[in-house]
């Protein structure tokens, strides 16, 4: 059986949401996610709100209550009928999120074993077919047979348009609201 390696934050969890919640609470702004579109929240904020800004991220709270990614959790389920299924996330770049992800994850996804969850930090060494990620930095370095971008309506990373449809599917929007019926590469059409 294949298997399936799908990032967290902004794949499954909504992690741009709570990011412009608390900025916005924090100083009073009223940025949206069609304001980040293209861009990181960094770019649009004035330079003394960078440091409380970037904190956000180290706050355990932070990761505890997300929301869910609207249709991934029936899509993890429909997946894992054919598939071994992973989710992989690059908690080494915050730590603390650990026990705060490993939570959600048990609250939302109950269905996945706890041995099919892995926080790593270079996703290039996960032993995988597939990785679904939002993340550029992440899929240069995966080695799988295959590779597939998640396209966001709202993207956070500006590089996406880097991907070479050499390395993805081509039809990579498997939880967009703009196409529910997912991803032909996965067989979810």
């Amino acid at each position: 059986m294949k298997r399936i390696a799908i990032d967290m934050d902004e794949v499954i969890a909504d992690a741009l949401a709570e990011h412009l919640q608390r900025y916005n609470t924090d100083f009073n702004a009223k940025l949206t996610k069609q304001d980040v579109i293209g861009k990181r929240i960094a770019e649009l904020a004035p330079a003394e709100h960078l440091s409380r800004l970037r904190s956000y991220f180290h706050e355990e709270s932070f990761f505890r209550d997300l929301d869910v990614m609207e249709g991934s959790q029936e899509v993890i389920r429909d997946l894992m009928d054919r598939y071994e299924v992973y989710i992989v996330t690059a908690a080494m770049e915050v730590p603390c999120s650990f026990t705060a992800k490993f939570q959600w994850l048990e609250r939302h996804f109950p269905f996945l074993p706890p041995d099919n969850i892995v926080f790593c930090g270079n996703k290039g060494i996960i032993a995988a077919d597939y990785l679904i990620d939002d993340n550029v930095y992440q899929l240069d370095r995966f080695r799988g047979e295959a590779s597939c971008l998640r396209r966001r309506t709202i993207s956070t990373n500006r590089n996406t348009s880097e991907w070479t449809t050499g390395r993805t599917c081509g039809n990579c929007s498997w939880i967009c609201p703009k196409c529910a019926s997912g991803c032909a590469e996965f067989g979810l059409r």
